[in-house]
């Protein structure tokens, strides 16, 4: 049997990426490694769910990381949808919004995707 952990995203400056996941998902980070040449720091939402998000920052790298064609994501569902897009439209970081299927991206400060869901309506 396998569970999720984490997922992770290497960033360029580890700061304002921290600080893009609180302000815009209210993740805090919940556990820092600080190695040689690289810090990873794992964000935690308030309800200490048991996946992560380990964000890695590598002393030597100065140039963007190469995305690819950006398909893969993180996915996060809020319990007020409304209001989440009021903010992440305030804040301009909306990259894409899908209202057919009822979802919408945000774009984080190094070009990572989240993907924004409503709640489950239970039937």
């Amino acid at each position: 049997m396998f569970k999720f952990a984490h997922n992770n995203f290497n960033v360029l400056d580890l700061e304002k990426s921290m600080k893009f996941y609180q302000e815009a998902l209210g993740l805090r980070e919940v556990r820092r490694i600080n190695g040689d040449g690289f810090i990873i720091v794992f964000m935690g939402d308030e309800d200490n769910s048991h996946h992560l998000l380990e964000l890695t920052w590598l002393k030597d790298r100065k140039e963007p990381y190469n995305l690819g064609d950006n398909e893969f994501h993180l996915a996060l569902r809020t319990d007020d949808f409304a209001a989440a897009h009021a903010k992440h439209e305030k804040m301009g970081c909306i990259c894409f919004e899908n209202t057919a299927m009822g979802i919408y991206f945000i774009v984080d400060p190094d070009g990572y995707w989240v993907e924004i869901l409503p709640p489950v309506v239970e039937a």
